[in-house]
């Protein structure tokens, strides 16, 4: 996905996830590299990392704490 739809589809998928639990948002958008960790920031959830696909596609996994 394109900036700034992984952004998006994090934060429309966010509330599918229990809290403490993890969702992997997959973007080739090398800004996702740096939109996902600030929007975790932005909105209080922990960013855990990245975790690439079987493909190559960078996995950014986000903790949901809220």
């Amino acid at each position: 996905m394109l900036c700034p739809r992984p952004i998006i589809e994090l934060a429309r998928h966010l509330g599918d996830v229990p809290v403490g639990g993890e969702i992997v948002v997959y973007a080739d958008d090398v800004a996702a590299a740096s939109d996902v960790p600030a929007w975790c920031r932005m909105r209080a959830q922990e960013y855990v990392g990245v975790q690439n696909a079987d493909d190559g596609v960078p996995g950014y996994r986000v903790r949901r704490l809220s």
